[in-house]
């Protein structure tokens, strides 16, 4: 595996859900956030902390739901940001507004499956 990757948050969209989330082994963090949205620039170092700190266990993918409005619909999504843990379609987790990272690593760790 290439942790260098996998530490790395990268994008998600419609076309890529389906091979990047449902078919994934390891579970999935998603950031439904907008450009236009404070909270959200704020998680932006927030979600690159978690993903450095979870490589290997977690990848961190966010979602423009201004881009991709149909994945947010599809999630229910009302506010951002909200950060969704789901392994393949199953959501473990799910959160809405600003965390630390701190606070979200532990989030996460929590609902992982026992390895």
């Amino acid at each position: 595996m290439n942790t260098v990757q996998e530490a790395t948050v990268r994008h998600l969209t419609t076309a890529s859900f389906e091979t990047e989330v449902l078919q994934s082994s390891t579970p999935v963090l998603i950031d439904f956030w907008a450009a236009w949205c404070m909270p959200c620039k704020m998680m932006s170092p927030v979600l690159d902390e978690t993903a450095r700190r979870l490589a290997g266990r977690v990848k961190v993918m966010k979602v423009n739901v201004d881009q991709e409005p149909a994945l947010a619909e599809a999630f229910g999504i009302r506010g951002i940001p909200t950060i969704t843990l789901m392994l393949g379609n199953q959501v473990l987790d799910a959160t809405s507004g600003y965390l630390p990272a701190d606070a979200l690593v532990k989030r996460v760790e929590a609902k992982l499956p026992a390895a």
